[in-house]
Parts: C-alpha cells; sequence; structure tokens
C-alpha cells in the first residue's frame, strides 16, 4: 500500500491510497478529535461510503458527520468502497476486503493512534459493508449501525450494481458469506442500529419528490434482517421510519441519532 497523496483538512486529513490489491486509486479521510497530537490513542468511528461513485466522501461532502462528530472524544475515518466494490473480496478483481482490514485500517491507527476500540457504520452499501466487516471479523468491531443499507443482498443486487461483473464479485456460493442476514448469528455480540425508509416521499423530501422504489425494496431487505436478528437475540435498535428515500438528509439524521450508540460502544 502507497500513499500517493496526503491533503491537510480543517479537522485532519484526506487521503489518496493506492494498493496492488485494489485496481483504482481510493481515499480516505480522517477527522481528527480535539485535544488529538501525535502519540496519543483514541477510539475509532469507521464510516463507508455507498455505490455508486469513486474518489469522494460523501460523509464530509454531504452527510456532515464533521460536525456531527466534532465533539466526540474519537477519531473518524471515512473509507470508500469503489464504485460497486461491495466491501468484498471479488471471485476475479479487487480484493477491498484484504485491503481494509489488513493494510488501510492497520495503517491509518499506527499513524493517528486508534487504540483498538472501534465502531463501524455506512449507507446503501456501506450498510451492507459495516454488518458484513463486523461479522466476519468478530471481535474487530464493537457496534454497528446502517442506514438504508443492503441487509440482504443476493444476485439480482450484484446484477444491478456490479452490471456484466455481477459474476467477477460473487460466485453463487459466495453470496451468504457476505449478506448481513446470512450472517446474523455473527452479530449476536454487539449492539446493532438499523434505520430505513420505505420510499414513499417523506419530512425531509421535497414536494416534487416520486416514490423510490429502490428504498422500498431495500426496506424489504432491512425487516429480513431484523425479523433474522431479533430471532438470533441480537442486540438491535430499529428505525424503521416510514415515509423516505434513498437520500442523504434520512442518512445524516440516523447518523445523528446512532452516534449515543455507536460512541457508547467506545468508552
Amino acid at each position: 500500500m502507497k500513499v500517493i497523496k496526503e491533503e491537510k483538512s480543517q479537522r485532519g486529513v484526506s487521503l489518496t491510497v493506492a494498493s496492488p490489491s485494489l485496481t483504482t486509486q481510493t481515499l480516505a479521510e480522517v477527522l481528527l478529535p480535539t485535544g488529538w497530537k501525535p502519540g496519543t490513542t483514541w477510539p475509532v468511528l469507521y464510516l463507508l461510503e455507498g455505490c455508486c461513485h469513486e474518489n469522494t466522501i460523501d460523509w464530509t461532502a454531504r452527510g456532515q458527520a464533521d460536525e456531527l462528530t466534532k465533539d466526540l472524544p474519537v477519531i473518524v475515518i471515512a473509507l470508500e468502497g469503489g464504485h460497486a466494490g461491495f466491501y468484498s473480496d471479488w471471485a476475479d478483481g479487487p480484493q477491498w476486503e484484504s485491503f481494509h482490514i489488513k493494510e488501510l485500517i492497520p495503517y491509518l491507527e499506527t499513524t493517528y493512534g486508534g487504540n483498538g476500540r472501534r465502531a463501524i457504520a455506512g449507507f446503501s452499501m456501506g450498510g451492507l459493508g459495516a454488518f458484513a466487516y463486523a461479522a466476519r471479523h468478530p471481535g474487530m468491531f464493537r457496534a454497528a449501525a446502517s442506514f438504508s443499507g443492503l441487509l440482504d443482498a443476493g444476485r439480482a443486487d450484484a446484477d444491478y450494481l456490479a452490471r456484466d461483473r455481477s459474476r467477477d464479485l460473487w460466485r453463487d456460493e459466495d453470496i451468504p458469506k457476505h449478506s448481513p442476514t446470512s450472517l446474523v448469528a455473527e452479530l449476536t455480540g454487539i449492539p446493532l442500529y438499523v434505520a430505513c425508509g420505505n420510499g414513499e416521499p417523506g419530512p425531509l423530501d421535497s414536494p416534487s419528490t416520486p416514490k423510490d422504489n429502490g428504498e422500498a425494496t431495500i426496506e424489504e431487505q432491512n425487516r429480513r434482517f431484523v425479523a433474522a436478528a431479533e430471532k438470533a437475540g441480537a442486540q438491535v435498535t430499529v428505525s424503521l421510519y416510514g415515509p423516505g428515500t434513498h437520500a442523504w438528509p434520512y442518512w445524516t439524521r440516523e447518523l445523528e441519532r446512532a452516534l449515543p450508540l455507536l460512541a457508547g460502544a467506545l468508552r
């Protein structure tokens, strides 16, 4: 792994990174807490991007993550997962999970002083990533949150987002290894936060907003996940808030609502 570019921001630094594990460069944005200085150590909250863009961090550009977390005694690190990388090691392609877990996260925590206490959250594809990483790496994260996440992902999701590379992403036998609903038994030991709208225009949408069928489908996935999680005895806080589309105003609101759970797990 190599840092290609480093740019200072108001609260930290934005990094452009390259690795043989990937087929593209990627970004990481680090937000440092008040009182941070070299040699100090802090808990870390990871925020995962959704699809379908690359080389941008919407958590700060659109999601107000810097403002919402400015008073928390934690390092906040936002990561992206490619255009439709699904936070997975592809059967034939980029190795996003290995890159994040084995390369980037260790580098960032060594460089900026992570103390080993971590929580993770994400929107859309990043919601899948947050729960999949927490499930597939037991003990690594103390809490996880998903906002309009693909929590019962299957072939149709891969076909829609990865298009003609769907089977380069997941072979059929790989899907249960990455779908959070299939992994729910591995999530019973940490607090979870699940939020999603039903696709009907809601209070944070403009009056002309049409129904969002994609969010409606994702809500069905979230309901299946919640049912499986509750059956397994997981500690799940549920915010299936009814009217609301697949849009930033809702994810910003839900991050603010989830922060007490996430930050509380880092104490």
